[in-house]
This record gives C-alpha cells, sequence and structure tokens, in this order.
C-alpha cells in the first residue's frame, strides 16, 4: 500500500495563455463554469494530495481562486517545464519520495489513472514513469496531439526519449505514440537531474522531457503506463476549449 503522505504533486499553471488571445491566465478559462486549474486540483484532492502549484509572478488570479487548496511557488521567469518545476523543489524536497507532475490547462486527467502511474513507479522502484497515448490519427479532436512529444523506443521496446514536434524527424512525426506530460518521478533522482537539463533545443528551453533520455543513458530503470488519449487533451487555444467543451465522455 503506497503512502500517500510521502506523495507530491507538482500542477504547472504559470503559462500566460498567449495562444487564447486573452489577458486571462490560461488555466483560469472557464471548461463548463469551472476554470481549468480546478479541475487537475481535484484530481489531488481525490487522492488526498495538497498539490504545489507553479504560477506566474505577474498575476494573483489563480491563488485567489484556489486559495487554502494549494501550495504556490513561482516562477518569474518562462524558461520551460523543466525550469517550472526546479520552482517547486523548495516546497516539496526532503519532504516526499515521489513527485507526480501535471499541467493546469489539462482538465481530464482522472484519479485512477493517477494511482494506476504510482503503483507501477512504486512497483518497479523506477526513477521515472510516465504515461503515453497512443492514437490512430490526428484527426477531429485528436488533431492537437500532433503537437505532441513523440515516444521513441529501441529495437527491445525501451523508450530512450522524447522528441518534441519543434525538434523532430519527418519519420519521428510518424511516430503515434505520444508523451501524454503526466510523470511520477523519484524525488531525490528528480531534484538532482533538472540541475542537468541544457536548453540546446529549437525553443531554447529546459524541456521537462528530457529527463527520459537523461534516465536511459545512466540507465536507471524507467518504464510507461498507457491512459486513454481522452485524459491528455489539453487547452492551449479557443479552438482546444470548444472542442473541449463538446468531450460529452467527461
Amino acid at each position: 500500500m503506497v503512502d500517500i503522505n510521502k506523495i507530491g504533486i507538482v500542477v504547472l499553471a504559470a503559462g500566460k495563455g498567449k495562444r487564447m488571445q486573452s489577458e486571462l491566465p490560461k488555466v483560469m478559462h472557464p471548461l463548463r463554469g469551472r476554470p481549468l486549474i480546478d479541475y487537475v486540483v481535484n484530481v489531488a484532492e481525490e487522492l488526498k494530495i495538497k498539490p504545489v502549484v507553479v504560477v506566474a509572478d505577474d498575476s494573483n488570479l489563480v491563488r485567489d481562486y484556489l486559495s487554502g487548496r494549494a501550495d504556490y511557488a513561482v516562477q518569474t521567469e518562462r524558461l520551460g517545464t523543466g525550469h517550472a518545476v526546479q520552482m517547486a523543489e523548495g516546497a516539496l524536497n526532503g519532504k516526499v519520495e515521489c513527485v507526480i507532475v501535471l499541467y493546469g490547462d489539462m482538465p481530464f486527467i482522472k484519479a485512477a489513472s493517477l494511482n494506476n502511474l504510482i503503483d507501477d513507479h512504486m512497483s518497479r522502484s523506477n526513477m521515472l514513469t510516465l504515461a503515453t497515448v497512443t492514437v490512430p490519427d490526428f484527426r477531429d479532436w485528436r488533431a492537437q496531439f500532433y503537437d505532441f512529444g513523440r515516444i521513441i523506443r529501441d529495437e527491445n521496446g525501451d523508450i530512450i526519449r522524447i522528441v518534441e514536434k519543434k525538434d523532430a524527424s519527418p519519420a519521428e512525426l510518424n511516430v503515434m505514440e505520444l508523451n501524454s506530460a503526466f510523470f511520477c518521478f523519484n524525488a531525490e533522482w528528480l531534484w538532482k537531474n533538472l540541475k542537468n537539463l541544457k536548453n540546446n533545443n529549437a525553443a531554447g528551453e529546459l524541456y521537462l522531457t528530457d529527463l527520459v533520455k537523461i534516465a536511459f543513458d545512466t540507465g536507471v530503470p524507467l518504464s510507461s503506463v498507457n491512459i486513454d488519449p481522452l485524459e491528455a487533451v489539453g487547452v492551449n487555444t479557443k479552438e482546444h476549449l470548444e472542442k473541449a467543451h463538446n468531450i460529452n465522455k467527461f
């Protein structure tokens, strides 16, 4: 039985939402009457975990809305997902054994899937466990998945890295197994290796996903669990939000 007190959750919520063409922080856009961030924090609450929400330094709207439901870390510069998780180290280092990273603009993740992620991570004594999705195509509501990172495996089926769309070759763009962006890390390993991330990529950012290659290259245990693609639907544009409103399964 997993001791839930040893699990931390980090929710990334510092995005300005420029692609939403709005002054409202991206995670505060409403979906069926509730801000996107509310859905994600609610999942953490189902697991009885108070999350650390990484917020921007130029808006208090997320903190004002969530209030005491979360602890907070501030990202003053937007230097990538790896940098955002670094901001949460002070709140969690030495307090938990595992850290789950979620995104505040992905409202459909389910507590049951996170439990499966934790169980797989703990049972294998992994340093890193990720949730992946596999799609048949990029049509209809799956169109946004074309922008997701591709899961690259070796001839043995082991994950060796994640390639972001901006950095992918034409052959890699045809890979249909994708990074859902939900991770579970061994906490000590995470804090150590976040410091090893480099920004030598097309975006000039610190990618959290580069930890997969670091894990593979150093031979530490990592694995993946597959989740329903609908749970990985995110909201980055007005079009994404409109499609999210029309997903009836949830």
